[in-house]
């Protein structure tokens, strides 16, 4: 079956389509890649995009960007995938990626638009693939872990990169204060969406926050009202990440009756959130200078990941192992 032999009717264009209100002039361009643009983009970059091979193949994978960045972060792992047959979705969430973020940032509601989101890309997914495989990084890994639980019988496995299941101690401790939304959308003023990363906004608004907590609650209570998982998953997690802590995924994977193939990576090489799913190339296409950022910040700088070879490696075995 060729994907682009319908354009009104084939999943590409549905893709498209599904852009068409939240971007104004949404439109397809790329050569390599069916990727969306629009002039509501910061650049195109940030937009969402289909690796594909013109044909329906054994297997699709989708993968959810996470908080504040964009499909971008994708851009070693998803060519990775589609080198070894596989059709990869790269979908964009609510919100991200945009010049003017204000409005649905700050919509308390957020939360809701994601997994609504989550929920349309995966209705046509299995277009592109007999089997569906879904995960993401940080906040993408979460709402992919909630919808795998909510949909256990439409995913064949889960790819977690930095999963957002478990928030800093004092995070989670203030989302659980009664009126926080409402009191984070007032403190966090105009949604900035400018700074120096061209696919990642600056900073993250305690309200947005507040919204991932709501997924990773969701979770949780799914989880203790005796819900598992069973299906094989991939997780990729740095012992040095203080944004989501490394027990929420070791967490999870309790949970798991299928296969787990799991690289936690040593605190040694300190590797922080961000930074895990980065290689070289993908630093340089970011080009973000040293001396425009804080010097306090260990983070802030975009590095490679020391051992981004590993992780490319792993995920190549855990699917060699679902074949």
């Amino acid at each position: 079956m060729s994907l682009t032999a319908n354009a009104i009717e084939s999943p590409l264009a549905q893709f498209t389509d599904l852009y068409n209100e939240s971007l104004s002039n949404a439109k397809s361009c790329g050569n390599r890649a069916h990727r969306v643009c629009s002039d509501a983009l910061r650049n195109d970059g940030n937009g969402p995009y289909i690796l594909h091979h013109n044909t329906k193949t054994e297997a699709v994978v989708v993968l959810f960007h996470g908080l504040s960045d964009s499909p971008f972060y994708f851009s070693a792992i998803a060519p990775l995938l589609h080198e070894r047959g596989m059709n990869v979705v790269v979908p964009l969430l609510p919100g991200h990626g945009l010049k003017n973020a204000h409005d649905i940032m700050q919509s308390s509601e957020l939360s809701d638009k994601w997994r609504h989101h989550v929920s349309q890309v995966m209705m046509f997914a299995k277009e592109f693939g007999n089997k569906v495989y879904i995960g993401g990084f940080s906040t993408g890994g979460a709402l992919a872990t909630q919808y795998v639980l909510e949909n256990p019988a439409d995913v064949s496995g889960l790819l977690l990169f930095s999963g957002a299941l478990a928030l800093s101690d004092n995070a989670e401790s203030l989302s659980r204060i009664w009126g926080v939304g409402m009191l984070a959308r007032l403190l966090d003023g105009e949604y900035m969406t400018d700074g120096p990363n061209p696919y990642k906004y600056p900073s993250v608004s305690n309200s947005s926050g507040i919204e991932l907590m709501e997924v990773i609650s969701d979770i949780r209570s799914q989880l203790d009202e005796g819900k598992r998982l069973n299906l094989p998953i991939f997780a990729a997690h740095s012992e040095s990440d203080i944004t989501t802590p490394i027990r929420g995924v070791e967490n999870l994977l309790t949970f798991n009756d299928g296969t787990n193939t799991a690289l936690y990576i040593n605190a040694k090489y300190k590797v922080c959130h961000g930074n895990l799913m980065l290689d070289k190339a993908a630093v340089r296409k970011i080009g973000i200078k040293k001396s425009s950022l804080d010097a306090r910040e260990p983070c802030a700088l975009p590095q490679a990941n020391p051992v981004f070879t590993q992780v490319a490696n792993l995920l190549t075995t855990y699917f060699a192992l679902q074949e």
